[in-house]
């Protein structure tokens, strides 16, 4: 699996820019069918992580599990357990099995070599330590879906998390807050049953696969799929605020079947598909209420956009840089109902402009026709003033800026190594046709900003 390596340096300037369905078999696990549910969050606090005297401690090791300082057991009747049962998609099966390919497919001792944390009672529970092959797996059952009780959070405070054939975390059954359908591109998840916290001054590491479509034998209907690293069958949070987490996968990253809202936290992706997917058919809602998101789609896949909803995308907060994939129609930002920019900072790329559908705040499309080279430093300047550096990943034909302070500046424009690519002299899409010019920087004696000059960059 790819290790996390961004090719991010962003130095933002602050002074400028501040401003509420599924594929595998298993070891020995039984197959029940996991039907999936056919929206951004109102506002809620990023905050810190702070889980209390009360929360169950689970220390992860690659010989076992431990809750409170005893080890876990195998008896399926506990509030956790472990066991070797994962859902994967097996190798050598016949045609009617699955959708999946060989290439998808994992062998029974390489599925047995996993070791999966069953959470089966609500609460919370702070997870620390190494599970080099392992997963973590919530499942409350199938009455937890309506039941408002049925809350799982968990605070990952340091942990090393790789599962070669399946999603590294997945919510199996938990509360649904909905809406299931129809409910618009402003959804309240703040009591979903799903949540991730990434405690405070930690950094964590998740590495995840993919379980690819599973029929059942019977009905020929779907009975698992699970695309992300890190997956949800109801709407997740996942929530921080200095805390750090890495997500690698051989697929998508970070998965909902229906809501997905991040209020705060370092998310960092990197994915051979889709960055982040949530996939209810004109439903979902992927909300950024803050934190930081960097999201790079790499060259192991054939596709993937940086941020793919199946309803909407909303972006309130926040600093999100979303790169697709080169060379494949995909977007930094790709919504079947329109994505909405109401406050935050927003740098995506990739090679099929989709311009936003609204929200309260001014952004800039630069369109080219032809594609820009990636792995490159690039700078934006309004006149002779540098607002940004910025270092894409990958190559793209299409940019999307958008920060609190874009209204406040006359032309924005994009140089790589002090030669203009091309610019934005007002608010919406600009198509750049023809080679990229060549033309040295040379701004006009009189440009002026209506901003103090910023402070020295910083990279991260």
């Amino acid at each position: 699996m790819k290790k996390i390596s961004l090719i991010l340096v962003f130095a933002l300037v602050v002074s400028m820019l501040a401003g509420c369905a599924a594929s595998g078999t298993e070891g020995d696990a039984p197959q029940d069918d996991r039907d999936p549910s056919a929206g951004g969050n109102v506002n809620t606090p990023s905050g810190g992580t702070d889980s209390g005297e009360d929360a169950a401690q689970i220390v992860l090791s690659p010989d076992g599990v431990s809750l409170n300082g005893e080890p876990l057991g195998e008896d399926p009747a506990s509030p956790a357990y472990v066991a070797r049962d994962i859902v994967y998609y097996m190798s050598g099966q016949g045609a009617g099995y699955g959708e999946g390919s060989e290439d998808d497919a994992h062998s029974e001792d390489e599925a047995r070599s996993h070791l999966v944390l069953h959470i089966s009672a609500p609460g919370t529970y702070v997870i620390s330590g190494e599970f080099p092959r392992g997963q973590i797996a919530v499942d409350l059952g199938e009455d937890a879906r309506s039941d408002p009780n049925a809350v799982v959070s968990l605070e990952l405070r340091g942990v090393n998390i790789a599962c070669s054939v399946a999603p590294a975390i997945i919510f199996y059954n938990v509360y649904e807050c909905g809406p299931e359908s129809g409910g618009g591109q402003t959804v309240d998840t703040s009591k979903a049953g799903a949540n991730i916290l990434i405690s405070d001054g930690t950094e964590n590491s998740v590495s995840g696969s993919y379980v690819s479509k599973i029929l059942d034998p019977d009905t020929g209907e779907k009975l698992h799929k699970y695309d992300g690293a890190v997956y949800s069958r109801m709407s997740m949070n996942v929530s921080g605020s200095d805390g750090v987490l890495n997500i690698s996968a051989g697929n998508e990253g970070l998965d909902s079947e229906l809501h997905l809202t991040i209020n705060g936290g370092v998310i960092n992706i990197d994915s051979a598909n889709d960055g982040i997917n949530t996939n209810a058919d004109g439903v979902s809602v992927t909300t950024v209420n803050g934190g930081e998101l960097n999201i790079a789609v790499n060259s192991e896949g054939q596709e993937g956009d940086g941020i793919d909803s199946n309803g909407y995308i909303v972006i309130n907060g926040g600093t999100v840089r979303a790169f697709a994939r080169a060379g494949s129609p995909d977007s930094g930002l790709d919504s079947d109902l329109g994505t909405y920019i109401n406050g935050g900072t927003v740098i995506a790329t990739g090679d099929m402009p989709q311009d936003p559908a609204g929200g309260g705040q001014e952004w800039r499309m630069l369109s080219f026709q032809d594609r820009v080279e990636g792995g490159a430093l690039y700078s934006l300047r309004s006149g002779s003033v540098d607002l940004m550096d910025l270092e894409v990943p990958n190559a793209f034909r299409s940019l999307l800026i958008s920060t609190p302070t874009l209204k406040d500046l006359k032309e924005l424009a994009l140089y790589l190594r002090d030669v203009l690519v091309g610019s934005s002299p007002s608010p919406g899409p600009v198509e750049i046709e023809g080679p990229i010019t060549t033309e040295p920087f040379n701004p006009p004696p009189d440009a002026t900003l209506p901003v103090e000059p910023p402070p020295p960059l910083v990279t991260k």
